[in-house]
C-alpha cells in the first residue's frame, strides 16, 4: 500500500517531520516527508496495510506541540523506497 498525504494545521516548527520519521521507521514504512511552502507537511509512504494504517493514525495525532486539522491521504503507485527520510 502506498499513500501521499498532506497534513494541515500547526505542523511546521513543532518537530512534525521528525515525529513522522520516527513513526515510519518504527512501523517499517518507507518513503519521505517534507515541509511545503504553504505551512503544511507532505509525506509519501509505502508499506504493508497494517503498518500504513498505523502510520496514518499517528500522523493524525502528531507530536504534542502540533495541531493537526486535516490529513488528506490519497492512494499512489508504490515507488519501492529503500528507507524513510526527511527531504527538506
Amino acid at each position: 500500500m502506498a499513500r501521499r498525504a498532506v497534513v494541515r494545521g500547526r505542523v511546521q516548527g513543532v518537530g512534525y517531520r521528525f515525529f513522522a520519521l520516527r513513526a515510519a521507521r518504527e512501523l517499517g514504512v518507507n518513503g519521505w516527508v517534507r515541509n511545503l511552502p504553504d505551512g503544511s507537511v507532505e509525506t509519501f509512504a509505502e508499506g504493508d496495510d497494517a503498518a500504513m494504517e498505523q502510520y496514518l493514525a499517528r500522523l493524525r495525532s502528531g507530536p504534542l506541540a502540533s495541531r493537526v486539522d486535516e490529513v488528506a491521504a490519497e492512494p499512489v503507485e508504490p515507488q519501492n523506497f529503500p528507507s524513510f527520510e526527511i527531504t527538506r
